[in-house]
């Protein structure tokens, strides 16, 4: 009897092996979430039971569905139609969890979801969420690194829960991810991310006190924010405090629940949550974030929502952003950063665009225009200049063997963080040198998220602003890439004029695979004159200059425009002959 019960699971087990090999992990999305999250800091716990709904995205009927959590958490209930349902567990190997692995289920459906037919289901999990960063010890960080970078846990005097590509607190749908192998994480945050855009999740949380007695007995209640939304305190008991907090789409932003004894400072543009004894830190970035809030405002329009900016107390911690929830240290802060990290987090606060090139890469061109405010253009070119680094190592490094490439690369596709926020923040910065602050104001107060079906949304609101034709622009920059410009001076001939100026005609070169408009200063005996010359990818373009005095050296291109080699950017100019 027990060699026959041994075959037969057995057998099961062969036959959910094959079947996982057969499952197409994404083709059902989660579209709602309805839980009550239990979390005991005291013993790291988090016991959830609630509902979700999925999906069916796939062109085929699906029988079976896969649900992820992390893996030290266990599935204890799958329900459907008030139901037991089938279900196998396994471990998973993948990297969207700090562990390295998921906790996988895969359910069998009581009926096949048809195409684009949904269904409800019934779940229960629990387990312990400690500090963990296995995922990057074992590709070889160090782990006194790794610690400040994932350092999400339930504690007694500090719990933060980030989402999917942290932690899987929440049930997920994705494929395997792997952080050994390029942009293999940051594609499948990218798939999952666009497929539950616009999902709604509800969340009560119900959060044993006892732990927070040992915070002393003049601490307050907890704060519990989630998503960066205050979760109202609907029940406060001698042993835990229940706490609701409000429906929540899904944006790009990674869902976070953050709970400790903080001190609130209030401002008309940002709220500031602190430990006790950072007033001063707390009070320097809230000063900050009002200076910065009639920039970004002049810029992206009013506040959607006021910018919250939590502590973390871990002092090395990397900050990390949800929308208008910024995560991070204060204590050891350098007072000058906290402009630049206003002036992000209150343009997420303003603006919402679901294209990562769109909404990260318009916050760090707004950092950028917070610089050039306060201490001139010099320093904003500097700032992007040192973005320019990581751009110049991705193109010796990416392939453009075929124009499926070019596409699959571009900002309106990448899945690549320095691309989406660093080449876009100059892509942002070019577009207002070629039309103008006036112009780029109008386009950004024109945008809609909702309206924004296509990738040339943008370029459209663009020429309906301004008679120039941008589709060359937009081919190489966003819906293609090309890479990036090589700019070389390639001849200057000077002659001075009966007036005794000195009238120049300067061809410059562009050998890279981008065009791009960009500044030809001319240096002359006196002072010096820029003029802008719109080059295309592997063409020249001659312009002609009149200086009030000799011509010294010419320079193309101040570092606005982000390109490959900056070598051969200046010619010096021969004494004209009289």
């Amino acid at each position: 009897m027990k060699s026959r019960l041994k075959n037969l699971a057995f057998l099961l087990c062969l036959f959910y092996a094959a079947s996982c090999f057969s499952i197409d992990r994404e083709a059902l999305s989660i579209t709602k979430y309805d839980l009550n999250a239990q979390i005991d800091p005291e013993q790291h716990r988090l016991g959830v039971r609630g509902k979700i709904t999925l999906r069916n995205d796939s062109a085929s009927a699906q029988k079976n569905a896969v649900l992820q959590i992390s893996s030290s958490l266990d599935w204890r209930v799958i329900k459907a139609g008030g139901k037991p349902v089938q279900y196998l567990t396994q471990t998973l190997t993948s990297d969207i969890d700090h562990t390295g692995a998921l906790s996988e289920a895969i359910v069998t459906l009581p009926q096949a979801v048809e195409p684009h037919g949904s269904i409800e289901l019934e779940i229960g999990y629990e387990g312990v969420i400690v500090l963990d960063a296995t995922r990057l010890t074992r590709i070889g960080a160090p782990e006194s690194e790794a610690n400040i970078s994932d350092w999400d846990q339930i504690g007694i005097k500090f719990t933060a829960l980030r989402g999917a590509g942290y932690v899987a607190w929440y049930p997920i749908v994705t494929d395997v991810a792997n952080l050994s192998e390029d942009n293999s994480l940051s594609d499948v945050l990218a798939r999952w991310k666009a497929r539950e855009v616009g999902s709604r999740m509800h969340l009560s949380v119900d959060v044993s006190q006892d732990a927070f007695s040992l915070l002393g007995k003049d601490s307050a209640l907890p704060t519990l924010l989630f998503n960066g939304v205050l979760c109202q305190i609907t029940e406060s008991e001698h042993r835990s405090v229940v706490a609701d907090c409000a429906v929540q789409p899904l944006r790009l932003d990674t869902p976070a629940i953050v709970i400790a004894d903080y001190k609130v400072l209030e401002r008309k543009s940002v709220e500031v949550r602190y430990l006790p004894g950072h007033n001063v830190a707390a009070t320097d970035f809230a000063d900050a974030a009002e200076k910065i809030a009639p920039l970004v405002s002049e810029w992206f329009g009013a506040q959607r929502e006021r910018a919250k900016t939590a502590e973390l107390p871990i002092i090395d911690a990397a900050p990390f952003e949800s929308g208008a929830l910024l995560l991070t240290p204060f204590a050891n802060s350098d007072s000058k950063l906290a402009g630049l990290s206003a002036a992000h987090q209150l343009t997420h606060a303003s603006f919402l665009s679901f294209r990562p090139w769109i909404e990260e890469g318009l916050a760090h061109f707004a950092q950028a225009l917070y610089l050039e405010q306060q201490k001139g253009k010099p320093a904003a070119l500097d700032y992007m200049s040192a973005h320019r680094t990581a751009l110049n190592e991705i193109e010796k490094t990416t392939s453009r063997a075929q124009s499926a490439d070019e596409a699959k690369d571009s900002l309106v596709n990448t899945t690549n963080e320095e691309l989406y926020r660093s080449k876009a923040m100059c892509v942002w910065w070019m577009l207002r040198d070629m039309v103008g602050d006036a112009v780029l104001k109008k386009v950004i107060a024109a945008y809609r998220p909702e309206q924004d079906k296509d990738p040339s949304y943008v370029q459209r609101l663009l020429s309906a602003q301004t008679e120039r034709d941008l589709e060359w622009f937009f081919d190489d920059w966003v819906y293609r890439d090309r890479g990036l410009p090589d700019f070389k001076v390639e001849s200057v001939f000077a002659r001075k004029t009966l007036n005794n100026s000195y009238m120049l005609t300067v061809t410059v070169d562009n050998l890279g695979a981008a065009g791009a408009e960009v500044p030809v200063i001319i240096k002359f005996a006196g002072g010096e004159m820029m003029k802008r010359l719109e080059v295309h990818a592997r063409d020249k373009a001659t312009t002609r200059i009149e200086t009030p005095g000799a011509p010294q050296e010419i320079r193309v291109n101040d570092g606005s425009v982000p390109e490959s080699d900056v070598t051969n950017n200046t010619f010096k100019v021969e004494a004209p002959a009289n």
